[in-house]
């Protein structure tokens, strides 16, 4: 912005390159201004002061009201959800037939309060370029496992926690911790998920890391009896299997979750047995908008997002001006990828996939 002071020395060098030969608007852009602000400056009443700090601007019509801004406030520190955050939140209000701001606006009314901060001991996730692909359309196709550790009631001493994800709908079908760390309890948990899944004889795709339990010869001989394809991350690469690595973080990081280590093994079994069932039948997690992993392996995100997104089209009709756009996606997920490398990998895995 140029001062009022600076307006005559700038409007006086464009005029003398004009009556020299060059043109008005060329003259202007070499001092960094246009044409119609010159012709502003050239009226009295605007060449000695700026009229823009003071000029009265309408207020947005798409603006939330303060009394709108209270109540996006009064729902955000309700005890009901002073652990979610408004990814969490704002689905589940739709889910109820609510709808007061989008996700954003939820997050700006916090930052403008200054209540919107990191919270828990979670570092910021790192990406890596992932060295295989798999495709899961349904339910079933693709699975991710891994073994990770629990503390246990003393220094050193831990619990192994044994889990298998479906990657298409997020739910975890198997689950086991034992005080171990062997191929023989890989196949034992394996096994039961493929039994309690009704998986037997399909071709399921079970994605691992390099660690012994995984290669195991009982477990290869298990995954070949019970027709599953084992795939592997590449050698000495921890977060080549992400799925499993996210799950893990979502199980650590849980308010509840005992860091200080559990006191008994049947304590361990006791917790994650617990944190499966609230994982897969309440957490709405952000890959798959914001649905349960229970609801989209049994079909049913289909008829929730549906009933989402007509709640947001019913918002849309009561203020239209609050959308420039579309309300938001509420469109099921469709394939999931398992570490894609490129665009075009991923298009050509996909049509084999339906061939």
């Amino acid at each position: 912005m140029i001062s009022a002071s600076d307006r005559r020395p700038a409007l006086a060098l464009i005029t003398e390159a004009h009556q020299a030969g060059a043109r008005r608007h060329q003259a202007c852009q070499a001092v960094g201004l246009t044409v119609r602000t010159i012709q502003r400056w050239t009226r009295q009443e605007t060449l000695q002061t700026d009229a823009r700090p003071t000029a009265a601007r309408p207020t947005p019509r798409n603006r939330l009201s303060p009394e709108e801004r209270a109540r996006v406030w009064a729902v955000c520190h309700e005890p009901a959800h002073a652990s979610l955050p408004p990814s969490q939140l704002v689905p589940r209000l739709a889910d109820q037939g609510h709808y007061l701001a989008s996700e954003s606006t939820f997050y700006r009314v916090l930052r403008a309060a200054d209540a919107q901060h990191h919270r828990g001991r979670s570092r910021a996730p790192q990406q890596t370029r992932p060295p295989v692909t798999h495709a899961a359309g349904k339910p079933g196709q693709v699975w991710s496992w891994d073994i990770t550790w629990l503390p246990g009631p003393v220094k050193g001493l831990f619990f192994y926690l044994y889990l298998i994800l479906d990657l298409y709908s997020r739910k975890i079908v198997g689950w086991e911790v034992f005080e171990q760390e062997s191929g023989e309890h890989a196949a034992t948990v394996v096994q039961r998920a493929v039994l309690a899944d009704g998986r037997l004889r399909q071709p399921v795709v079970l994605h691992a890391d390099n660690g012994s339990p995984m290669k195991g010869a009982t477990l290869r001989v298990t995954l070949e009896r019970l027709g599953i394809m084992a795939s592997y991350s590449r050698p000495r690469v921890s977060n080549d299997n992400p799925f499993s690595e996210a799950l893990f973080r979502t199980c650590k990081y849980r308010p509840p979750y005992p860091a200080q280590g559990f006191a008994t093994l049947e304590a361990a079994r006791t917790w994650v047995l617990a944190f499966v069932r609230w994982y897969n039948d309440e957490h709405r997690h952000s890959g798959i908008r914001f649905v349960t992993p229970s609801a989209r392996h049994a079909g049913q995100d289909v008829a929730l997002l549906a009933a989402r997104r007509a709640v947001y089209e019913q918002a849309r009709r009561r203020h239209p001006t609050r959308w420039s756009r579309q309300t938001r996606n509420w469109t099921p997920v469709g394939t999931v990828w398992l570490n894609p490398e490129t665009r075009a990998m991923a298009q050509t895995s996909h049509a084999e996939c339906e061939a």
